[in-house]
């Protein structure tokens, strides 16, 4: 049932412009009206949420391991298919990436749905960066398969296995998933955290590219920190780069948690990657490319951050204490500038700061992480309706984020290769924004939320508790 509740005039106020392009202070207030309301709430963790050809919202539930497909006008919830070999252990695992494919309902024999979750595979060998040997992480493993619908009775059975033994990890699996217009399967995967926290003594594995003889064995343990491309049937397409002399799955290399990725309209694949204390990008996605991480956060211009190889420390990494704000003497670092390598740089960042931005607020107490200023985009989406939309709203990027509650809206140039204009934000409230789906008419936009998490309010404090755990929310332009 929808609860319909308040109505939207303009977005949370936030900071006045300053002469920084794209750091925090530099977005606006969204002038856009909409009507707020809830659709369905209390999901134990919605992933991915799209719009099908049934006019029905699809969604993956990360944590349940359910399919379900519901009404977007009564709330009506319809479960396709419960997954029962699922393995969740952390807040980034589980049921993830789910697309549908494009001839799905059209009666040409393609009624398939693709989805990726990570399972326990004993039988495969054991990740070798898992030191210990009673981790749940040891045989964790990620998969690809695709499933065939029945539109009679609404569910989703025949699993087949598209690409199995895929890394996974209790962070940064990223997991995002689409059918381009080429007909070809994306997906993105992490650097599962690396180099910080529980995993600080762990290399980035971002830049390795795989061997002929990984490719052979099916090793795909090289595919962290990279986005894939591949066949409808799990398969290497032939046109796929060629990168240090092999061709593999691997599409772009150097991300680091790539949790958005989106076609426009003339196949521009737009991608919403987490930075570490700053920089969250916003890239352009091209075959071959390399996005700089570890080396490179952002724009390549030494602000703000370092690259600090705690596995490297002249003092056995073991015994030091992992810091984002002081790292040990022993641990060396690069400038960005230090690296020379060509890499592709992001067409906006959420947000770039000066290196002596202070990123310790004491507003923040315990969860400083929430007041830096990144964002934490969780998904994406290229808004340009074929027809009808929001007038003076569209050809744009829209991008959730799971620490501020909001949506940005990041303007783009005619030809869609550059942010062009001041980012606005809207719909701040005391939710993580997990993905979001739009009407085909344009005019409406569905959030999912996390079921909880640290955020922040809209009194501009901090706190754990989510005002709508596990909801769908629906955004509804009103006209003005």
């Amino acid at each position: 049932m929808i609860y319909r509740f308040v109505v939207l005039a303009i977005a949370a106020c936030v900071l006045p412009l300053s002469a920084f392009a794209q750091d925090p202070l530099s977005v606006k207030p969204g002038t856009v009206a909409f009507e707020q309301s809830v659709l369905v709430s209390g999901l134990p963790g919605p992933w991915e949420i799209t719009w099908g050809p049934d006019d029905m919202l699809w969604v993956s539930e990360r944590t349940a391991g359910r399919i379900d497909r519901i009404d977007p006008h009564s709330g009506l919830i319809k479960t396709a298919i419960t997954f029962t070999d699922l393995a969740t252990k952390s807040g980034q695992d589980g049921l993830l990436g789910l697309a549908l494919d494009p001839r799905l309902g059209k009666g040409a024999g393609h009624d398939f749905v693709y989805t990726a979750y990570t399972h326990f595979d004993p039988a495969r060998r054991a990740d070798p960066a898992v030191k210990d040997p009673a981790s749940p992480y040891l045989h964790m493993y990620a998969k690809i398969i695709r499933l065939k619908y029945d539109a009679g009775s609404g569910t989703l059975s025949d699993p087949m296995t598209l690409i199995d033994g895929l890394p996974a990890g209790a962070d940064h699996d990223s997991g995002r998933m689409k059918i381009g217009p080429d007909g070809k399967l994306y997906y993105t995967i992490g650097e599962r955290g690396n180099n910080q926290l529980a995993n600080w003594c762990i290399p980035i594995e971002a830049q390795r590219l795989p061997t002929a003889a990984e490719m052979s064995a099916k090793d795909y343990f090289s595919y962290q920190g990279k986005s894939l491309r591949m066949n409808l049937d799990g398969s290497i397409p032939a046109d796929n780069p060629v990168l240090n002399g092999v061709q593999s799955h691997i599409f772009t290399y150097g991300h680091r948690n790539m949790q958005g990725i989106s076609f426009g309209p003339d196949g521009t694949l737009y991608a919403s990657e987490h930075g570490p204390k700053s920089d969250d990008e916003i890239n352009i996605l091209k075959s071959g490319g390399n996005y700089g991480w570890p080396h490179v956060a952002g724009f390549r211009d030494n602000k703000a951050y370092q690259y600090a190889r705690w596995a490297d420390a002249t003092t056995p990494c073991a015994s030091l204490k992992f810091s984002d704000l002081a790292i040990d003497p022993s641990v060396p670092r690069e400038d960005e500038t230090s690296w020379k390598e060509p890499f592709t740089e992001p067409i906006a960042t959420l947000f770039t700061v000066p290196s002596d931005w202070n990123f310790s607020d004491p507003k923040c107490g315990n969860m400083q992480y929430i007041c830096w200023p990144t964002v934490a985009p969780s998904s994406i989406e290229a808004y340009r309706p074929a027809k009808g939309g929001i007038p003076g709203f569209d050809n744009a990027l829209l991008v959730t984020t799971l620490k501020r509650g909001s949506l940005y809206r990041l303007p783009l140039s005619a030809d869609g290769q550059s942010v062009s204009g001041p980012i606005e934000r809207y719909f701040h409230t005391n939710n993580r924004y997990r993905d979001l789906a739009i009407s085909p008419d344009g005019r409406t936009i569905y959030i999912a939320t996390d079921p909880g998490g640290a955020h922040e309010t809209v009194d501009g404090g901090v706190s754990d508790k989510v005002e709508n755990p596990g909801a769908i929310l629906i955004f509804k332009y009103n006209g003005n």
